[in-house]
């Protein structure tokens, strides 16, 4: 159990002893001890009196007096971690740690050696995610670095909370699309060659096809069919897709192509399976699932007219094969514009009898550049959007996984360019990174003076005394927490807001607490406290793919 986990479960039985001792008559109710928002607030908060109210038939504050008066005092509680307990408000109870408590979290972590967030709550169970997933018809955008940046980041978030964790990038290379993107290659080479381009409906107009065009050109006869100017095409983009992810620090351990899907026969399969468990009808002469009878607005196409399937044949058959691999777990990250293809896809699934529930899926919302206060609307190569490539030369990969990870992915966010590239402290990523290269100044400075980091059983248990100490050992303690939650809330935000609280709290120890030429036993202590820190940030910037430099 993690020290604050102890802590908790010591806090939790003093206080039930103390109600017991105050009220021997009633019996307890669940109650939490947690931590407050507020550091005013104390370092853990108490709902005990307010849920013993109604049956202690007294008013919470007056309760809460009650199991306060029964603690134990200062002489009695040395084996308890409670420094002191305050009643707040109309009846919480503020509990104040000993700071000798906090200091076995400098041992957990150098012990740790770079896995002190790591717990084994997921249990092993197996989690596929998919992300990003972008058809390969043009270079990666801002909106897919968003994605890519939660979806690596909550990889990392629950292998380390005891998940096995795999990434998966879906190729959408057959169907419409995919012999639209061909044809606009095609209408590339011709204007090449002199003649006009012509590009088809809902054709790719981007000059991106340019170069692509010209090295098709001279390798491949321009007569060829439009299969293979498409399969040209996506083989190039994804190739350009990946170096841009790999730029981005994100590597996915496999790619599912639906062309692979198609040449099985999967969507075949599904249509048949559906059709004989009664799920499908006739109207117009296409083929139609029911998905009204699983939940859905509407009841959706299956087969056109012209017997080719709409794009949610594959899509059913591709999360079926998913299902198929023994995952506990799915998990797409999808844009916002699937928002209304989720219902039908699970329709079809519960109609082949797998188990929906195990499928979450999660929408990417918009991103807004803003530099200067205005929005930037255009790519440099004049197309209609900001490529990943473009957006990572100005802003880079540090800033831009931290900055996108300071949100919940369902949300709109602005993102702010100037913010962002600025060397100072009101850039988060700039303020966090520069607590680690601060720490590290600081260790090459005593190293310089003579002075070790000592192991942690040299520590006297009543060294770091100081709040502001007590407070930087008290965030320590709470990351593997931090990223249990987030794992297991699917919000990888929680670990870029916990990175800043750190970060803030080992600056506010470095204003604070001097230490070369402080006494021995404070320095050496001290010492120990900034190493720990460093290692924990290095360890929480890991699971954001975010640097941690030793000079800035």
């Amino acid at each position: 159990m993690a020290i604050l986990a102890q802590i908790q479960q010591k806090a939790r039985d003093s206080l039930a002893a103390a109600a017991a001792a105050a009220f021997p008559n009633v019996t307890l109710p669940a109650f939490v001890v947690q931590r407050p928002r507020e550091g005013a607030h104390g370092d853990l908060a108490c709902n005990l009196a307010m849920a013993m109210a109604s049956v202690a038939r007294r008013p919470p504050r007056q309760v809460a007096e009650a199991i306060v008066a029964q603690l134990p005092g200062p002489a009695a509680a040395a084996a308890l971690p409670l420094g002191r307990a305050e009643v707040a408000g109309p009846g919480f109870i503020n509990l104040f740690l000993r700071p000798g408590w906090l200091l076995p979290v400098l041992g957990e972590v150098r012990t740790a050696h770079g896995a002190y967030a790591r717990s084994a709550v997921g249990g092993g169970r197996r989690v596929l995610v998919e992300f990003v997933s972008a058809n390969p018809t043009g270079p990666l955008n801002v909106v897919n670095c968003r994605a890519a940046a939660f979806g690596d980041a909550l990889v990392r978030c629950l292998n380390a909370a005891g998940w096995r964790a795999e990434s998966e990038y879906y190729v959408n290379d057959a169907g419409g699309q995919f012999r639209r993107l061909g044809e606009s290659l095609r209408a590339r080479v011709v204007e090449l060659q002199g003649g006009e381009l012509e590009l088809p409906e809902g054709g790719y107009p981007g000059e991106y096809l340019i170069p692509l065009a010209e090295e098709f050109a001279t390798a491949h006869p321009t007569d060829a069919p439009v299969e293979e100017y498409a399969r040209f095409a996506v083989q190039r983009i994804l190739l350009q897709q990946k170096e841009s992810l790999a730029r981005f620090g994100v590597v996915f351990q496999h790619y599912a192509h639906e062309s692979r899907i198609r040449e099985l026969g999967e969507p075949q399969r599904v249509v048949a399976a559906l059709r004989a468990a009664g799920h499908t009808f006739e109207r117009d002469g296409a083929l139609w699932l029911r998905s009204t009878a699983f939940g859905d607005n509407d009841d959706r196409v299956l087969v056109k007219r012209d017997g080719e399937f709409t794009y949610r044949v594959p899509d059913i058959a591709y999360h079926a094969e998913k299902f198929g691999r023994g995952y506990d777990v799915l998990i797409d990250v999808l844009g916002q514009d699937h928002h209304g293809d989720v219902a039908s896809v699970r329709a079809g699934l519960e109609g082949l009898g797998l188990p929906v529930d195990r499928l979450e899926v999660l929408l990417n919302q918009l991103v807004r550049l803003v530099r200067g206060g205005e929005t930037v609307r255009m790519s440099k190569r004049g197309g209609t959007f900001i490529s990943m490539d473009e957006f990572l030369d100005e802003v880079g990969t540090d800033a831009a996984r931290f900055f996108f990870l300071m949100r919940t992915i369902d949300t709109h966010m602005d993102f702010d360019i100037d913010l962002a590239t600025r060397q100072a402290s009101e850039n988060p990523v700039y303020y966090v990174q520069y607590a680690h290269a601060r720490i590290c100044s600081l260790l090459r400075q005593a190293a310089e003076a003579g002075l070790a980091v000592p192991a942690p059983s040299e520590v006297a248990g009543d060294a770091l005394q100081h709040p502001a100490e007590a407070a930087l050992m008290l965030a320590m303690a709470e990351l593997p927490e931090e990223v249990r939650a987030a794992a297991e809330a699917r919000a990888p935000h929680r670990v870029t807001t916990y990175a800043r609280v750190l970060a803030e709290r080992f600056h506010n120890f470095y204003v604070q607490c001097r230490v070369i030429g402080e006494a021995a036993p404070t320095a050496a202590a001290r010492l120990l406290l900034a190493e720990a820190a460093r290692a924990v940030l290095v360890e929480t910037l890991g699971l954001l793919g975010v640097s941690a430099p030793e000079r800035m």
